[in-house]
């Protein structure tokens, strides 16, 4: 499908453009998703229905425009939370000449990786809504589309919204950027794992880690970490702390909430021994999914971490 094509003729006969090859119909969504009634329910609405002035993209793209929704998808999007600390991959992925404001069709398109080469993926803008709840992805700004629509396209590659019901992080790397990707046991890692992870971060590769247990379960541990669940690293730093230094890890968790509650996170005391310049640059106390921890800990919690670059 041509994009510009498209949305030309849509403009040209004043028509919102209705994608037949990924139609507004359960077949889009999987047969296995959801309970029959529930899929029976399922409503599909345009930004513009849901609200009166909506934008692809505001004030720049972040993670923490990111809320998982009801799909198993959190390993597609610690890798999208990821991609949007590295500009460069992400233009690649989300052209930048659409939106609602001029040429709007109900017509959109994202690029993915696939096999070798960039695939656009044309898609309407209409999204899945069960009881008056997005099924997918939902914008933190009730008005910022584009984790909706990239999601859609991403779900219409994969044939529907069920095959992204689970999946590896370390696919969803490669997808969004063509990359080259390594995994890291943390179960027996590597003796210099903290200095991968600095190289990693100053090198501006995109990391993702995750817990072990069983995917789709969730179950959420006394201590904030969830089982089975795909988290973005987002920072690795060194920073002085009593008589010399630590190396402490940024983890985002993309359901855009729940944290780690051990040391480093938001609220604790090791903090308070920390230089006031850095805890200033480096803490953010919110509940946003995002929280620092210490390299012990990360390998204790975690199982697994992932790198890609676009170079090996």
């Amino acid at each position: 499908q041509d994009f510009n094509d498209l949305r030309a003729l849509c403009l040209s006969q004043g028509l919102l453009f209705e994608d037949a090859t990924f139609p507004a119909h359960i077949s889009s969504i999987g047969p296995n998703l959801l309970p029959e009634e529930k899929l029976l329910q399922i409503q599909w609405k345009r930004p513009t229905e849901l609200q009166r002035n909506p934008y692809l993209i505001m004030d720049g793209v972040s993670r923490f425009d990111i809320m998982q929704g009801e799909i198993g998808d959190c390993w597609m999007l610690a890798a999208l939370g990821s991609l949007t600390l590295r500009k460069q991959f992400l233009e690649n992925v989300l052209p930048k000449d659409q939106g609602f404001q001029d040429n709007y069709a109900g017509i959109f398109h994202f690029r993915f990786w696939q096999y070798g080469e960039w695939v656009d993926i044309v898609i309407d803008d209409r999204l899945p809504f069960l009881n008056g709840r997005y099924l997918s992805v939902h914008p933190r700004t009730s008005n910022e589309f584009w984790p909706s629509l990239l999601e859609k396209a991403y779900a219409k590659l994969r044939g529907s919204y069920q095959n992204l019901n689970g999946g590896y992080l370390s696919d969803a790397l490669v997808d969004l950027t063509g990359g080259v990707q390594v995994q890291f046991s943390l179960k027996d890692p590597p003796p210099d794992l903290e200095e991968i992870l600095k190289a990693a971060d100053k090198s501006r590769s995109l990391m993702g880690c995750s817990t072990s247990g069983q995917a789709g379960r969730n179950i959420e541990l006394r201590n904030g970490i969830v089982q089975g669940h795909a988290y973005t690293v987002t920072g690795a730093v060194k920073i002085p702390y009593k008589n010399g230094w630590k190396h402490i890890i940024r983890i985002w968790n993309p359901w855009g909430h729940g944290e780690w509650k051990g040391p480093w996170s938001d609220d604790s005391p090791q903090w308070d021994r920390v230089e006031p310049k850095y805890r200033e640059a480096l803490l953010r106390n919110k509940d946003d999914g995002e929280f620092w921890m210490s390299c012990e800990n990360f390998q204790e919690q975690f199982s697994w971490l992932y790198i890609c670059n676009n170079t090996p």
